[in-house]
């Protein structure tokens, strides 16, 4: 079995995306014209994991402003030309492809944001995976009334975190 690598992510994906997104995130839908209108307005962000032959995981980035969470499953119609971070809206790794394939998705990542002027990653934190992104170098943000509702959508435990580029 070949080496499991991160590759961009091509309209072609959406249908085997989907499908990763719906066993990892049943709780957390998003419709396929969602996941797709991120890999249209910025397909530098978004990749896969491919094992073998096999696709095991999907990275979804997308330019956005801090503090100001992208609403779960809708539509974002345009990027904000002041963007000041790079927005993570998701990593999916099937559990048998999991063991250290976020690491180099972050590089690839954190390549990008610099490339594009931006000196900040953010995403938000679910499932109780706060631990690892802190591992990566995020850090939790203190959430003031206006985060913690639209933290609320994305289930109990929602954490917004960022990780500053320049620290690193």
């Amino acid at each position: 079995m070949s080496k499991p690598h991160w590759r961009p992510a091509h309209a072609s994906d959406l249908p085997a995306i989907s499908a990763i997104a719906a066993r990892i995130h049943p709780d957390l839908p998003e419709s396929p014209e969602v996941l797709a209108e991120k890999m249209r307005l910025c397909p530098d962000g978004c990749r896969l994991l491919v094992v073998g032959d096999e696709i095991a995981g999907y990275g979804l980035s997308h330019p956005w402003k801090q503090h100001r969470i992208p609403p779960l499953d809708g539509l974002l119609e345009r990027l904000p030309e002041d963007a000041d971070c790079l927005y993570i809206h998701d990593v999916a790794v099937l559990a048998e492809s999991r063991g250290g394939v976020l690491r180099a998705y972050i590089a690839d990542i954190e390549q990008l944001a610099r490339a594009s002027g931006l000196a900040t990653l953010a995403l938000v934190s679910v499932y109780a995976t706060q631990p690892l992104w802190q591992r990566l170098g995020f850090r939790p943000v203190t959430a003031d009334a206006d985060l913690r509702a639209k933290l609320a959508s994305y289930g109990e435990g929602a954490t917004y975190m960022l990780r500053d580029l320049a620290a690193t």
